[in-house]
């Protein structure tokens, strides 16, 4: 029996800097789309909308962090 068929791929975090620079790009189109929709909503809505975006801003942060520790593994 071949026990090499259930051999992982091997971990390739070559473009992690740049998956991590989409989501942070998307993230923002998003919040600035609903911040967009936001104009048109109810109170509620408008607090939701709001409450999700500070879940995103913290997104970014995580991003932003992940993208530092990136840079710095790749330069060692």
């Amino acid at each position: 029996m071949n026990h090499y068929h259930n051999k992982p791929k091997p971990d390739d975090r070559s473009d992690n800097v740049e998956k991590l620079q989409q989501m942070i790009h998307d993230t923002i189109e998003n919040m600035e789309e609903a911040e967009e929709s936001a104009q048109f909503a109810n109170e509620q809505d408008r607090q939701d909308i709001e409450a999700k975006n500070e879940r995103r801003r913290h997104a970014i942060e995580g991003f932003r962090s992940e993208i530092k520790d990136e840079v710095r593994d790749n330069n060692h």
